[in-house]
C-alpha cells in the first residue's frame, strides 16, 4: 500500500521566520526513505484553528497519513494535542504509550511528552515531538502500525 502524507511543523517561532525549521524536513527525509510520498507540507503557528484547518485540508487532499511536529509539549502555547482532539473520530493512545514508553530509555523527559494519535476525517494523524531527533526517534518506534491504521482510517480492506 502506498502510503500518502502530509507533514505539518507547528511553531510560532519558527512560522514567523525567526529560525528555520528543522523538523518538518527530517520527518519529510525520513517518509521518502519509507517510499512514502510526501503530497503536502506546511508550517504553522502553535494556532488550534490553523492546526486544525491544515489537518482537515490535508485529508481532503488524500493525505492518509498526518505527521504533525511541534506543539505536544507543556507550555501555554503547546496545543497541538488538543486541537486534534477537538476533531477527531477517535484516539489512538497505544501510539502515545509506546512513544513514551520507549523515549523512556533515551530521555527521563519524555514523560512529559504528550504525543499522540487519532483519526481525522480520513486520515491517521500523529503528534510528534518538536525535536527533529525525537520526532524520527517517536515516528520509529511506531511505524509498524502506521500502515494498518493509515488503511483503517481510510475504510480500505487489510488483510489483518
Amino acid at each position: 500500500m502506498q502510503i500518502v502524507c502530509g507533514i505539518i511543523t507547528v511553531s510560532d517561532r519558527a512560522s514567523a521566520g525567526e529560525y528555520v525549521d528543522l523538523g518538518g524536513p527530517a520527518l519529510k527525509k525520513f517518509a521518502e526513505e519509507k517510499g512514502w510520498q510526501v503530497l503536502s507540507e506546511a508550517l504553522v503557528p502553535d494556532d488550534r484553528a490553523r492546526i486544525q484547518e491544515t489537518i482537515r485540508s490535508f485529508s481532503q487532499q488524500g493525505c492518509g497519513l498526518i505527521l504533525t511536529t511541534g506543539g505536544t509539549g507543556i507550555s501555554e502555547r503547546d496545543v497541538t494535542p488538543e486541537a486534534i482532539r477537538e476533531i477527531m473520530r477517535v484516539e489512538l493512545p497505544g501510539f502515545g504509550e509506546v512513544m513514551r514508553a520507549q523515549s523512556m530509555a533515551i530521555t527521563p523527559n519524555a514523560i512529559i511528552s504528550r504525543n499522540m494519535a487519532a483519526v481525522v476525517d480520513l486520515s491517521l494523524v500523529i503528534a510528534l515531538p518538536g525535536k527533529p531527533s525525537g520526532a524520527i526517534e517517536c515516528l520509529g518506534f511506531v511505524i509498524g502500525a502506521i500502515p494498518h491504521g493509515v488503511a483503517n482510517a481510510q475504510k480500505k480492506p487489510t488483510s489483518c
